[in-house]
């Protein structure tokens, strides 16, 4: 009996051993539209079996039985994925994972809602991520064109001949929305139309869009809303990679990234873009370049230092410089400034340093720091704008976490110059005009606790206390409320103040271009707001491997001392003025993120907003302002082919008109951009794309006998006036207009085929 167990023991373990030396198991690679995911979790279920994968989302589970397994897949943003494989025996069998569609539970890792790493599910205030991913749906030149496909958030042209434009946050003009690079404040004032162009897209990681005053936080400008650029870690980005596209209208567009190392502690990430646009087009007969042409160039750098205790410290700097121009097509450089050709001309200079250091405490110190410079020299016609601005900007936080609270407190420190050569730098004295520089201190302390109630109530409460050298006292509280209901409902109230400074003659382009005369009847007070929102995130999870999520919100901002410019009052002037009233802006947004499990793959958003000023009583419209606007992105990859098709719709919003005899439309009828394009990627490490933008070909002079009024007189040299400076009809003039091209709305570039090549090495 001993001698018989014996030899089935010895017989069983030979036989294992056989099985085991033949090595049977699962390799392949983790990927998610196109690109490998580092580092996501392998397990075998039911087993204690699992591993990881490596930065290039290469995985490897060896010495398995024969037999059927389940393998599930899982990574931080996605949805757990599960696939059934038949392991025989000395099989090793390639299985390969694609999580492009199960990016609907987005959980990232975001900072921008409360200054302070925290994933995207715990954050107490409502965070919109958007990876580069999705803006490779319609890839475009800069950030400021590739946010028109996020819901609520609209691209908004200023020039009709300069093409220089702002980002509109739930209606709310370019100047309440603040845009940071990694989390250092860029853009303000002067900056505002310039800021977003020439970031290299290929060293963005990832954007964060708050949509509300933030001002507690991040002080002024943030009232309407936050942009926040996020760029790659030297660590974690490709070695080289490049994009590289064009245009049938002719634009050509370039963007590289390299990284770099100097011995094991310094890594270095270099951004180039370049862009360049020189085809006079004319395609709506009125002698005016119907899209400026460009030639602008940027470099990027960032250099990511490796200390002890894995403490932060990084630089960043970038270099831009640009040459735009709109005008006649006649015009030449010899026109410049001149009055015989029309033309706007614009030169810019702009260079950044920002930074962010860990000091070597055992708190957790961050000093963050960052240096703007912007120099313009630009003529609009006959008017000459030259204009230089610098921004130092020095912040102090500390982070402290105890017992059921998370404390941010900080101090800030702000200082801006800004002088031009227009009236808005000049002494008050009209007769003995002297420039005076504006120089503004703007120090300011703040604190923040998060406060975890319980496992699914957390309440977060903020303020600000800021000192204007010019207007005081600025106080801003903030309140924030997360009920996470389950994993898959959580509602979000948010409520708070935000405050904007006023810089006229830097934000709003329409006081440069045409020939309206500027009036600004009083010293312009400080823009004060009052801000609630309402955020509902709801997901559901099907067994079929259908994702659906919806994100809906509710908001409502109260202005005071909202500054307007009167476009009405008088056609020949822009009148600006704090209202003697109020402004309101309220709507309601929806999201809905649906993923099938055929491939197919749906983001589709809307926004019924109502932007109105009340003034003697009286509630209008604000002018360039819609009411409802819509954006969609459908995706579906067949092998190594995706097809994305996107598009935006807007509604009428009021435009300026020149008086009651202006024959332009008063309001813009509903319009839409859409684009389709198509991705191939079977080649390893390269990306071929193509495909064709604004599908419709919709332009702005469709419907409309001109856009820019009286084109063919751009000095009004034969217009006629009164005593009293109004415009006389005449046979020539009949509807007694002067040259003017603030009616502007939209994009004036039509149908046009696109055609690029993408190239990574991991």
């Amino acid at each position: 009996m001993y001698w018989w167990r014996h030899n089935i023991l010895l017989c069983f373990i030979l036989i294992n051993g056989s099985l085991m030396g033949q090595n049977t198991g699962i390799s392949g690679q983790i990927i998610a539209r196109g690109e490998p995911v580092p580092f996501a979790t392998i397990a075998v279920l039911n087993t204690e079996i699992g591993t990881t994968g490596d930065s290039n989302g290469i995985y490897k589970v060896e010495n398995l039985l024969p037999g059927n397994y389940q393998i599930q897949v899982s990574f931080l943003g996605f949805t757990p994925v599960e696939k059934e494989v038949v392991l025989e025996l000395g099989a090793f069998k390639e299985v390969n994972f694609d999580l492009t569609n199960y990016a609907i539970a987005l959980d990232e890792v975001v900072v921008t809602g409360t200054m302070k790493s925290v994933s995207k599910s715990a954050s107490p205030v409502p965070v919109e991520v958007y990876t580069p991913a999705f803006f490779r749906k319609n890839p475009s030149p800069n950030i400021y064109d590739a946010l028109q496909n996020v819901n609520g958030v609209r691209p908004q042209l200023n020039c009709q001949i300069c093409n220089t434009g702002d980002i509109h946050i739930n209606g709310l003009e370019g100047p309440y929305t603040m845009v940071l690079i990694d989390g250092m404040p860029i853009v303000s004032s002067l900056a505002t139309v310039y800021g977003l162009s020439g970031i290299p897209n290929s060293l963005v990681e990832r954007i964060e869009i708050v949509k509300g005053p933030a001002s507690s936080l991040y002080g002024s400008e943030a009232v309407g809303g936050l942009i926040n650029i996020i760029t790659k870690s030297p660590q974690n980005a490709p070695t080289m990679s490049a994009d590289i596209f064009a245009t049938s209208w002719g634009e050509y567009n370039a963007d590289i990234g390299l990284k770099t190392k100097i011995g094991k502690k310094v890594s270095i990430l270099t951004g180039l873009n370049y862009f360049n646009f020189q085809n006079r087009i004319d395609k709506n007969q009125d002698n005016f370049t119907d899209v400026a042409l460009q030639n602008r160039a940027s470099v990027f750098q960032k250099w990511n230092f490796l200390r002890r205790d894995n403490k932060l410290f990084s630089v960043a700097g970038r270099y831009l410089f640009e040459n735009r121009f709109g005008g006649e097509m006649q015009w030449a450089k010899q026109h410049r400034g001149g009055d015989e050709i029309y033309g706007e001309s614009i030169f810019t200079k702009r260079w950044e340093v920002l930074g962010n250091y860990q000091l070597p405490t055992s708190e957790k110190l961050m000093f963050s720091f960052s240096f703007i410079g912007h120099d313009q020299d630009s003529r609009y016609g006959i008017t000459s704008y030259i204009a230089s601005q610098k921004i130092g900007f020095t912040q102090l936080t500390w982070d402290k976490s105890w017992k059921r609270h998370e404390l941010l407190t900080g101090a800030a420190l702000r200082y801006t110059f800004y002088d031009d050569n227009t009236p808005g730098t000049s002494s008050a004295d009209t007769i003995n005009q002297m420039n005076q520089p504006q120089k503004t201190w703007l120090p300011g302390i703040f604190i923040q606790d998060e406060i975890a109630l319980n496992k699914i109530h957390k309440l977060l409460l903020g303020m600000r206390y800021d000192y204007h050298n010019q207007h005081g006292h600025i106080f801003t509280p903030r309140l924030a409320y997360k009920w996470t209901i389950d994993d898959k409902n959580t509602v979000r109230l948010n409520a708070g103040t935000g405050f904007r400074v006023v810089s006229l003659f830097t934000e709003d382009h329409a006081a440069l271009t045409g020939s309206r005369i500027i009036e600004i009847k009083n010293e312009l007070k400080p823009e004060q707001s009052y801000n609630v929102n309402l955020n509902y995130i709801k997901k559901f999870f099907f067994h079929s491997g259908t994702l659906i999520g919806i994100d809906l919100s509710t908001f409502y901002t109260y202005f005071n001392n909202r500054i307007v410019g009167d476009y009405e009052l008088d056609p020949n002037k822009i009148i600006y003025d704090n209202l003697d009233g109020f402004a309101e802006s309220k709507g309601i947004s929806l999201n809905v993120d649906l993923a099938l499990n055929n491939g197919l793959k749906f983001l589709v958003g809307g926004t019924f907003m109502e932007n109105t000023t009340t003034e003697n009583e009286i509630t209008t419209q604000q002018i360039l302002t819609e009411k409802f606007t819509g954006t969609w992105s459908v995706s579906h990859k067949l092998g190594h082919l995706l097809l994305d098709y996107t598009g935006n719709v807007y509604s009428p919003m009021r435009l300026p008109l020149l008086g009651e005899l202006d024959p332009r439309r008063e309001y813009s009828p509903w319009w839409s951009i859409q684009n389709i394009q198509l991705t191939f990627d079977k080649i390893q490490n390269i990306q071929i794309y193509g495909g064709i933008k604004n599908l419709l070909d919709w332009t702005p002079n469709k419907g409309n006998p001109f856009i820019i009024a009286r084109s063919f007189d751009p000095f009004d040299k034969s217009v006629e006036f009164d005593s009293q400076g109004n415009v006389i009809p005449t046979p020539s003039n009949p509807y007694g207009l002067t040259f003017d091209p603030s009616y502007v709305f939209g994009p004036n570039q039509g149908r046009r085929l696109f055609f690029g090549i993408r190239y990574a090495i991991k």
